[in-house]
């Protein structure tokens, strides 16, 4: 069974400096029928405006992700942590008992663009920690490339769930195919490009639940790029 998500559909919210698409329920946009799908709870499409950010504010028992697509993402954290996220690097931040931190825009001269994920932790009070790692897009053209990981395998960063993240580039024409062990699920959210999934033609901006499949099977009309969540 394949649900898709619109991006069109997703929630909206404009602050002036930060302009966020909402995959699920965040914030001031709510909808019961979209409170996450498994152990994903958050996919925000967010542009933050030069110079400005979330100054310092708190968060617990979460895995957090931040995947840049253009600019730079400054993060400052009570772990003494400060790091400039760049396209193609992926963030993960394990909140756990409790961590306060900052994402700011680095440049004051053009906006960051950038995906927000947040993922349910497989148990509570973890202590903190931070990782965060480039994958060159030669890793990830014409693949599925392991980003994340409850073990850290081939590179991956590890987070605390049964949750493998993939990130992919593909050309025009170019066909994937990623089994899907039985009892699994997946997401797949288009961050550029169109590509169809089983035959449904998705578009930048759509998600797509998937339960009961075998395989996924991902071919792309233009050039895209996704990320897919193989979930418990």
């Amino acid at each position: 069974m394949i649900t898709i998500r619109k991006g069109e559909d997703r929630g909206y919210s404009d602050l002036g400096w930060l302009d966020s698409l909402h995959t699920f329920s965040f914030a001031g946009y709510h909808d019961p029928a979209q409170m996450g799908f498994r152990a994903l709870r958050v996919i925000n499409e967010d542009r933050v405006e030069p110079g400005q950010g979330f100054g310092a504010h708190p968060h617990m028992d979460m895995e957090i992700l931040s995947y840049v697509l253009d600019g730079g993402l400054e993060h400052k954290d009570s772990l003494g942590t400060g790091a400039v996220l760049r396209p193609g690097e992926l963030q993960r931040m394990s909140a756990g008992t409790g961590v306060i931190h900052s994402e700011f825009n680095a440049s004051d001269k053009e906006r960051v663009h950038f995906y927000q994920i947040w993922i349910y932790p497989d148990r509570k009070g973890l202590t903190p920690e931070y990782e965060q790692k480039a994958f060159p897009p030669e890793e990830r053209r014409g693949r599925l490339r392991l980003l994340a990981s409850p073990d850290g395998r081939d590179g991956s960063l590890r987070i605390h769930q049964d949750t493998r993240l993939y990130g992919a580039l593909l050309e025009p024409g170019q066909e994937l195919v990623h089994p899907l062990a039985p009892h699994r699920h997946a997401w797949l959210q288009v961050v550029r490009g169109t590509l169809s999934l089983n035959g449904h033609d998705l578009e930048k901006g759509d998600g797509a639940a998937v339960s009961d499949e075998t395989a996924l099977t991902l071919k792309a009309r233009e050039d895209a790029e996704i990320l897919l969540f193989d979930l418990d």
